[in-house]
């Protein structure tokens, strides 16, 4: 029994295998604010609510219905709508949607709103992309690329072979590149990408739900093999015509961080070598395409890998903040186009991880960030001039913020191991906030578990940080079994300061019925700098196993652990790694479920791979180690292997040829797979994915 908010809860009720997998999206869902936007004023803010959106005034908290489902199917003639659409508001008597095949530009008028304007889209548009100009839109029907204007439509490109990409992300979305259409300010131009895979091997997904089976081929670069050629395009609207950047060098090169100058006159961006570890970030003159010129280089002896884009400074085209991991960290630095680097904004043996704007008249910029542990992330501003910081937030846990046009206010929304979701807006001069949100705990009435968080220390004295989360009804005087989730691969960080504490109620699920739990962010994983991250290079898998390793040791000296009852479980890197335990250190773990796992990184993809393991011929004895293809013979445990038919990221081949190597090795393993669903089991079907996974942990590890 427990008290919670003064009254008491008998915590008896046990999560479902549904409600374990998909409950926080559900029916466990933590109450939340939909769509929190501001005004362009910045004197209110607006969120969605059931059937249209709210605004509300800063100053007097008053609340208005701002827009209803009844307004605007009142002025749709033909197909009116069944639910609210995601509205992009311009301010708050003009906004767009996008519904119906078309995307209609609707305003205020008096109480009630109109369609000032609307735009049929294509059948199969994606992409789209409304520029600046709140007239102008972008999209791309398959593989090319469309502008339309004042109603009328025209390709920009117009490539027949669909091997040729128009408009969409390249580089298999690396390099933190989501899009492939990026419009000038002033709208009267859009740059956009042109990936050429045409040189690039097929590679064939098969579609399973028809007979016969049919084969769809992909391109998929491996690593060692032949790239994609990436260039970039500048579509001038008004003339109906397009010249490429002369992005000069190795045609297979990586063009990242694409960046128009405020004045629209120039195109800025970051061309990284297919080495990975020599960037150039080049001026290009928009109207011909001619270099500028190289405003900085960096280069580094494992990689240098940009993630952002250049920010300008308010009301200034020649001053920009450029985010690089050159001195360890991910920091803020000041440039300008003709003096070049003026400052290094924030310094400290902590990331930036993401920047929220300006206030310009204060000159001051505000951003997340790592700085007071790993494990958590909190808002600040900085002076660009005199570099005075400021945190903005008072709660522990993981926030993040979203700023007002003029940097007077920001939306906190954060949680914590015990705070399942707080809203605060915080006036950024005063810090005083005022809370919008205090969600209730979802899972009070459910029997959880108890959480330690663990630190422990790398053979190099490097803190580690981890969880372990224990049975309900725990008696110290048994012992129980373990299963360790991990992933340990770079850009995820599975331990931080959240709701729930444990991070997935699946592993709750487990401790409702006897299990502990076990997870550690290894070297290699993210949000630790540099030197952490890059610990793995050339060598994926053994400093990570070196790492789990000592939670292993650490397990093992617990009392209430059963050592000879440890189960290893992880998915696509964390499937890896599974992989590996069992076949590199079969001593150590009974059991283990691995998902979609990368068996041997000759066979995955180019740019994740030549960053962290170099190519097969510059790496042969990497690759070597890593590849668990000729170790299979070595498994000792039961081991289960499960993958996505339609997997384009760690292609099927990855467990068919270890399943082939196990077949002329004698050795048995379990095997399931998937059909429908490519990397990741989501949906219904993932509760299907959990129940197997529990009950072959069940039945080979309780026994």
């Amino acid at each position: 029994m427990v008290v919670l908010g003064g009254s008491v809860f008998a915590q008896t009720q046990k999560f479902t295998m549904a409600e374990a997998v998909n409950g926080l999206r559900t029916n466990l869902a933590v109450k939340n604010i939909t769509q929190f936007s501001w005004s362009a004023d910045g004197k209110s803010y607006i969120q969605g609510v059931k059937g249209g959106y709210m605004i509300t005034d800063l100053k007097t908290n008053k609340q208005d219905t701002l827009i209803s489902l009844s307004q605007l199917n009142k002025h749709i003639s033909d197909k009116k709508l069944d639910v609210f659409p995601q509205m992009k508001f311009i301010s708050s008597s003009q906004a767009y949607f996008n519904a119906n095949d078309h995307l209609f530009w609707v305003e205020k008028s008096g109480n009630d709103w109109r369609i000032k304007n609307s735009a049929a889209l294509e059948e199969n548009s994606s992409n789209i992309k409304v520029f600046g100009d709140n007239q102008t839109l972008a999209y791309t029907v398959k593989n090319n690329l469309y502008i339309s204007k004042d109603g009328k439509s025209v390709a920009v490109t117009n490539d027949s072979d669909e091997n040729i990409i128009n408009g969409q992300a390249v580089h298999r979305n690396e390099f933190g590149i989501d899009t492939g259409i990026f419009p000038s300010p002033d709208s009267e131009n859009v740059a956009f990408y042109r990936m050429d895979q045409t040189m690039v091997a097929n590679y064939p997904v098969i579609d399973w739900s028809v007979t016969p089976a049919v084969n769809h081929n992909i391109k998929y670069p491996m690593a060692g093999q032949t790239s994609h050629e990436v260039t970039l395009g500048v579509y001038n609207i008004k003339n109906q015509s397009t010249v490429f950047l002369k992005t000069e060098g190795e045609k297979d090169q990586y063009l990242t961080a694409v960046t128009w100058s405020p004045d629209s006159k120039y195109i800025f961006v970051g061309v990284l070598n297919r080495g990975q570890n020599h960037l150039k970030m080049n001026q290009y003159d928009a109207a011909t395409g001619n270099l500028v010129k190289t405003l900085f280089e960096e280069t580094d002896s494992k990689y240098v890998e940009p993630q952002h884009p250049l920010v300008f400074f308010p009301n200034s085209t020649t001053d920009f903040i450029w985010q690089s991991q050159r001195t360890g960290y991910n920091h803020l630095f000041h440039y300008n186009l003709e003096k070049g680097l003026i400052s290094q904004i924030t310094k400290g043996d902590w990331l930036v991880t993401d920047i929220l704007g300006f206030n310009e008249k204060k000159k001051e910029i505000y951003f997340a960030s790592t700085k007071e542990t790993p494990l958590e992330r909190h808002l600040y501003k900085i002076n660009w001039t005199n570099f005075k910081m400021q945190r903005l937030d008072d709660a522990e846990g993981m926030h993040s913020g979203i700023l007002s046009n003029d940097g007077n206010y920001v939306y906190d929304m954060y949680s914590n191991a015990n705070t399942p979701r707080v809203a605060n807006i915080i006036n950024t001069n005063t810090l005083k906030d005022d809370n919008i949100l205090t969600a209730e705990n979802p899972l009070k009435n459910y029997q959880r578990p108890e959480i330690k968080n663990v630190n422990l220390k790398a053979d190099d004295g490097t803190p580690l940080y981890g969880k372990i989360i224990l049975p309900t009804n725990f008696d110290p005087d048994k012992k129980y079994p373990v299963i360790v989730y991990l992933y340990n691969g770079p850009h995820l960080q599975l331990v931080t300061n959240t709701f729930p504490a444990s991070g997935n109620l699946w592993y709750e699920y487990m401790t409702q019925n006897g299990y502990i739990i076990f997870t550690m962010d290894g070297r290699g994983s993210s949000n630790r700098g540099m030197k952490f991250e890059q610990a793995v290079f050339r060598n994926l898998g053994t400093t990570e196993m070196n790492d789990q390793m000592k939670g292993v040791d650490y397990l093992k000296s617990l009392p209430y652990v059963d050592a000879e009852k440890m189960g290893i479980h992880g998915w696509s890197f964390g499937g890896f790694m599974t992989t590996s335990f069992m076949l590199r250190h079969p001593e150590v773990f009974k059991v283990g479920v691995a998902g979609g796992p990368v068996i041997d990184w000759k066979m995955y993809e180019i740019m994740y791979g030549e960053r962290y393991m170099d190519t097969p011929q510059e790496n042969p004895q990497g690759y070597a180690t890593a590849n668990l293809l000729d170790k299979v013979q070595n498994l000792k445990g039961k081991l289960l292997m499960i993958h996505g038919a339609q997997d384009d990221v760690v292609v099927w081949q990855h467990s068919v040829k270890f399943i082939k190597s196990a077949v002329d090795n004698g050795v048995q393993l379990d095997y399931f797979v998937y059909p429908g669903h490519p990397h990741n089991v989501i949906g219904k079907d993932r509760v299907h994915l959990m129940q197997k996974i529990t009950d072959y942990f069940d039945q080979n590890l309780k026994k």
